[in-house]
């Protein structure tokens, strides 16, 4: 009894000390997911709002996307402009989050955060986050269908889990619910939601839009081990399938001999940049890896302008 005593007091030491090892790293956990969370916090928390939400999202697009900066030259200044600019702010903010987070909890709390944000926005409280006040302003001012938000916060999420798609067929649905949900918005900013034809040429512009973008955007997921483009295609395909949504888009227009009404053409300058990327690979013989495709086209900018004078894109 006493050796058996004995052997049970020297096995104890060792069992506390599994207690208090496991004891240690379930603390640990707890304090990375408290980490976790108080970095998300701050996030959902939103920076604090400056004296001019517009200014904020026009140097937020101007930094993150040049080329939508550009063709909001030829916004009508004042509301309009500004709507522009929160809606494409908006779209900015929440294609970054992929970027900008290692965490997926972080990325599933910023979500969360702009999905209650549009629910916010549309019961006219909107949270201090310059974005929001930006959108809550646009919503004020033009009618913005909120389904299209929804849309798009919901398309970035699935995002966040989607490191490839399996076909095309897949892809262009992600495209749709991303780019041309945004074009639906600046429809509707100009008053043009309800036109079918204009929705119709701008679903698939959003398409090529994004397909264009994931095509010029290559090495950088390739760089972080994503492939966005199904296994089913090369690029040469990939931009076939681009160029093929451009040349539906432009078909809605070939009553007027492909111009666009002069109200929307603010809207389908987007076209413009995405022909100019799909010229340039075709150049460089679909190599998506060709460092030309790194460079600002300096071009762009009078493309831009004559296709809004011209009315094409």
């Amino acid at each position: 009894m006493r050796s058996e005593r004995a052997t049970n007091c020297a096995k104890r030491p060792c069992c506390v000390g599994k207690v208090c090892r496991l004891f240690m790293l379930s603390l640990r956990g707890v304090r990375r997911y408290l980490s976790t969370v108080s970095r998300a916090q701050k996030y959902s928390m939103a920076p604090e709002a400056p004296q001019d939400p517009a200014a904020y999202c026009r140097e937020l697009v101007r930094k993150h996307d040049y080329e939508s900066f550009l063709i909001s030259k030829f916004w009508p200044t004042g509301t309009l402009q500004d709507g522009y600019f929160a809606i494409k702010a908006f779209s900015t903010e929440l294609a970054m989050i992929q970027d900008n987070v290692s965490v997926a909890t972080i990325g599933a709390v910023r979500m969360q955060f702009w999905r209650d944000a549009v629910r916010d926005i549309y019961a006219d409280k909107p949270p201090r986050h310059p974005v929001a006040l930006a959108l809550h302003r646009a919503t004020q001012n033009a009618s913005l269908p909120a389904y299209h938000l929804k849309r798009i916060v919901d398309a970035r999420d699935e995002e966040l889990r989607t490191t490839s798609y399996p076909t095309s067929d897949a892809l262009v649905a992600h495209a749709e619910s991303v780019s041309s949900s945004v074009l639906y918005l600046l429809l509707a900013l100009r008053g043009l939601g309800g036109a079918e034809d204009l929705a119709h040429a701008a679903s698939h512009l959003g398409t090529a839009q994004t397909l264009a973008t994931l095509l010029w955007s290559l090495p950088h997921h390739a760089g972080q081990r994503r492939l966005p483009i199904p296994l089913d295609l090369s690029v040469f395909d990939f931009a076939v399938l681009a160029n093929d949504h451009m040349l539906t888009a432009r078909e809605v227009f070939k009553s007027t001999g492909g111009k666009v009404p002069a109200v929307a053409m603010p809207v389908f300058l987007a076209g413009v940049p995405v022909a100019s990327f799909l010229e340039q690979l075709e150049q460089v013989n679909f190599d998506a890896f060709a460092r030309s495709l790194a460079m600002r086209d300096w071009r762009l900018s009078w493309r831009i302008w004559s296709g809004y004078y011209r009315r094409v894109f």
